[in-house]
C-alpha cells in the first residue's frame, strides 16, 4: 500500500481510468457488479461524510479568519476571496460559451447512469445532518468562536478538523482511484467510456489556457498597482509555478513562493505573512477548475446551467475554497457539498467531477501559488501606504 501511495494521486487516478475502461470492455456483468457494489457502499459513505467535512473544515477556517488580527488580514482575505470569485465567473462564462460546441448530445447520453447497474447489496448510511444545515451551523459556530476569547470550542473544532483531514487523507483519497475505476468500468461496460475520455481531453486543454489567462490578468492588475512590469513579475514567479506543478501542494511550495515573492520586491515581513495565509485561503485556480468541470458535466447531462444558478454556486464555492484541506484533491472534496446542494450532483456525478478535477490537480495548484505572489505585491503596496499615513 505504501508503494502504491508513493506513486502519487494523479498517476493512480490515470491508471484507474485506463484500467476501468480496459476491464469494463471485456469483464462479464457479474465481475463489473462487484465494483458497482463497492461504488454504492463508498458513495453512501461519502454522502455521510460531506456534512462532517463542511463542519470540520469551514468552522475553524471562519474562526481563524474572523479573529481581530488587524486590517491586513481582513484585506488579504477579501482580496483572496474576490479573486477566487472572479476566477469562478471567468471560468463559467468561458465554459458556457465553448463547451456546448464541444460536447454533443450523443456524448451526454447516459453519462453517470452506467453505475446504476444493480449492486449485489446496498448499505444505507444516511448523513446525520443535511448539507445546508451543516453550512449554517459552521457559519454560526465559526463566527461565534471568532468573537469569543475562550479556547475550549476552538480547540474542539481544531481537533475535529484534524480528524476530518486525516479521514480524507487516509481513507477517502486512497480509495478514490478504486472508486473512479468502478465508475469508468461501468461506463465502458455500456459503451460510453471512450466518449467521456475524448471529451475530457478537450476540456483539459481549455482549462489550462484559462489558467494562463488568469495569471496574466492577476499580474496585470498587480503590476498596475505597484507600477512595475507585470510580465517580469510573473516571470520571476515561474520557479514557484513549476515547483507546485511537481508537488501538487501549496504548502510544500511555500518556501519557493516566499523566496521569489521577496525577490519581486515585497517586504520580507509582508511576504512572510501573506504567502502562508494565501496558500490556505487563495484557491482561484482550483475554483476555476471546479466551475469549468461542473459546467462540462452539466452540458453532458443536458442539465440547465444558467447564470443565476452558478452565481450562488460560485459565491459559496469561494467560501469552501478557504476551508479546503491541504491534501491532493482537498479542494474538490471541500466543494462536494455545494455541488450537491446547489447544482444537484449525485454520487456518480461527483465521482466524475473528482476524476476530471484530479487529472488537472497540479495545474490548479500551480495557478494558486503563483497568484499568491500577485496578492503579496498588492498587500505590500497597501502596507506601504498605511505606514506613510501613520
Amino acid at each position: 500500500m505504501k508503494k502504491l501511495q508513493s506513486i502519487g494521486l494523479l498517476p493512480r487516478v490515470l491508471i484507474a481510468i485506463v484500467l476501468g475502461v480496459a476491464l469494463g470492455s471485456f469483464l462479464p456483468l457479474w465481475a463489473v457488479k462487484i465494483f458497482v457494489t463497492f461504488n454504492d457502499v463508498f458513495g453512501n459513505f461519502l454522502s455521510f461524510l460531506i456534512p462532517l467535512i463542511i463542519i470540520g473544515l469551514v468552522t475553524p477556517a471562519i474562526g481563524d479568519i474572523g479573529k481581530g488580527a488587524g486590517k491586513l488580514l481582513l484585506i488579504t482575505a477579501a482580496i483572496a476571496y474576490g479573486d477566487t470569485v472572479f476566477a469562478g465567473f471567468f471560468s463559467y462564462f468561458t465554459s458556457a460559451s465553448l463547451f456546448p460546441s464541444l460536447i454533443t448530445p450523443h456524448t451526454a447520453a447516459g453519462v453517470g447512469k452506467s453505475v446504476s447497474l444493480t449492486p449485489y447489496f446496498t448499505i444505507n448510511i444516511p448523513p446525520m445532518v443535511d448539507v445546508m444545515s451543516a453550512l449554517i451551523f459552521s457559519f454560526v459556530m465559526g463566527l461565534g468562536i471568532a468573537s469569543l476569547s475562550g479556547t475550549t470550542l476552538k480547540r474542539f473544532f481544531n481537533e475535529f478538523q484534524q480528524i476530518i483531514s486525516k479521514t480524507i487523507e487516509k481513507a477517502i483519497i486512497p480509495l478514490l482511484p478504486l472508486y473512479i475505476m468502478g465508475i469508468f468500468m461501468g461506463m465502458a461496460h455500456t459503451g460510453q467510456a471512450w466518449k467521456i475520455v475524448q471529451t475530457f481531453v478537450a476540456i483539459i486543454g481549455i482549462i489550462f489556457a484559462m489558467h494562463i489567462i488568469l495569471l496574466l490578468v492577476q499580474y496585470a492588475i498587480a503590476g498596475a498597482i505597484v507600477r512595475r512590469n507585470p510580465f517580469k513579475l510573473l516571470w520571476n514567479m515561474l520557479p514557484a509555478y513549476f515547483t507546485a506543478l511537481g508537488t501538487s501542494s501549496s504548502a510544500a511550495t511555500i518556501p519557493v513562493t516566499l523566496r521569489h515573492t521577496i525577490a519581486n520586491g515585497v517586504d520580507s515581513g509582508i511576504a512572510g505573512f501573506t504567502v502562508p495565509l494565501c496558500a490556505t485561503i487563495h484557491l482561484s485556480g482550483s475554483a476555476m477548475k471546479i466551475t469549468a468541470c461542473a459546467v462540462a458535466l452539466m452540458v453532458m447531462q443536458g442539465m440547465a446551467f444558467d447564470v443565476a444558478l452558478f452565481s450562488g454556486f460560485i459565491l459559496m464555492l469561494g467560501v469552501m475554497m478557504v476551508a479546503a484541506p491541504g491534501v491532493p484533491g482537498g479542494a474538490i472534496m471541500a466543494a462536494l457539498g455545494v455541488l450537491q446542494t446547489i447544482l444537484g450532483f449525485d454520487t456518480s456525478q461527483q465521482a466524475l467531477m473528482i476524476a476530471l478535477y484530479i487529472t488537472m490537480d497540479s495545474f490548479g495548484t500551480a495557478c494558486n501559488v503563483t497568484g499568491d505572489g500577485a496578492i503579496a505585491l498588492i498587500i505590500d503596496r497597501i502596507a506601504g501606504r498605511q505606514k506613510k499615513a501613520a
